[in-house]
């Protein structure tokens, strides 16, 4: 990169979500309670799961990771969108954008296998009830998230140092509202089918083969349902799974939209809609999703709820 160009690219400019000026305050207001929402539950699953001792079961373990993952890219996401909604200029700087970028990689990528290692878990919990506890070994659930977490770190720095390694152009304006890499390959000046390619194959790797072990699972479990000679344990089966398989759709279609297509077919202004649903809408719904609506939940949190009230009384 020449000095011109160190020069120009202090910073980025975000084309943000909307321009209209009248539209600001109220997105605002909208998703600063979105966000709120979403570190409140979180945080609040975080929490439960690891203090509670009627949680202490791999199916909270891997909600309480999924929970931080959640966390995590909306935190990467969700305060700079805040803050550009009521500054002057919508900028981000160069080395910003580029943790951005890498954080954001790191926690969706993350989220992705460790949804797949839930779909997994809920198979041997309906189909192998006797054997689950010997086969969701502590070791095993360790090592279901682990290594989602060391490929994210991989797959986040070699995509970060490809795309900022090459140098921009003097445009510096990212048509989003945060650092993603389809964006920012547009301003490279040097020819990015390398680096394309290599998102593309990454892109389509992470989500075929999670996307696999979600199928398999599920397919697994509605032969298992299906034999099930209960009404009521058939009830119990779907109402355990329909809600985790409802936000696999959801998130498993975002993603695919956005990512596995070709570049010359982006609308960038569709692409923010889809950003703003698995960036920000989705980490506030899965806790409540996943957790409220369960028993023991509702039964820790009722407890965490008596205690703060004894200790204020």
């Amino acid at each position: 990169m020449d000095k011109q160009n160190l020069t120009i690219l202090n910073e980025f400019i975000l084309t943000g979500i909307t321009d209209r000026p009248g539209l600001q305050a109220p997105l605002f207001g909208l998703f600063l309670i979105i966000y709120s929402i979403s570190v409140v539950g979180n945080l609040g699953m975080i929490i439960l799961t690891k203090m509670d001792s009627r949680l202490q079961t791999p199916m909270y373990f891997f909600l309480r990771h999924l929970a931080l993952t959640d966390l995590g890219y909306s935190t990467t996401v969700g305060p700079k969108v805040l803050v550009n909604f009521v500054a002057d200029k919508n900028t981000i700087s160069y080395h910003f954008c580029a943790m951005q970028l890498a954080f954001f990689l790191v926690f969706i990528i993350s989220e992705i296998f460790i949804l797949s290692a839930m779909s997994y878990d809920r198979y041997v919990a309906i189909c192998n009830p006797l054997l689950y506890s010997a086969i969701m070994s502590q070791k095993l659930c360790h090592v279901l998230v682990a290594i989602p977490y060391l490929y994210s770190t991989f797959v986040s720095l070699l995509v970060t140092i490809k795309i900022f390694n090459v140098s921009f152009c003097g445009y510096n304006v990212v048509s989003h509202f945060f650092c993603d890499s389809l964006p920012l390959l547009t301003l490279l000046c040097s020819n990015t089918q390398e680096i394309e390619l290599i998102i593309l194959i990454l892109a389509a790797f992470d989500l075929i083969s999670s996307f696999l072990i979600v199928l398999v699972s599920y397919l697994l479990i509605l032969v298992a349902i299906l034999r099930m000679h209960s009404a009521e344990g058939r009830h119990k089966a779907f109402s355990t799974c329909g809600s985790h398989l409802t936000v696999v759709v959801v998130f498993y279609g975002t993603l695919i939209f956005m990512y596995v297509q070709p570049q010359s077919s982006h609308s960038f202004d569709t692409d923010k809609v889809a950003s703003i649903f698995y960036t920000l809408v989705i980490p506030m719904l899965n806790p409540l999703i996943y957790s409220f609506r369960n028993k023991d939940v509702k039964y820790a949190l009722y407890k965490g709820w008596k205690k703060l009230y004894n200790i204020f009384s």
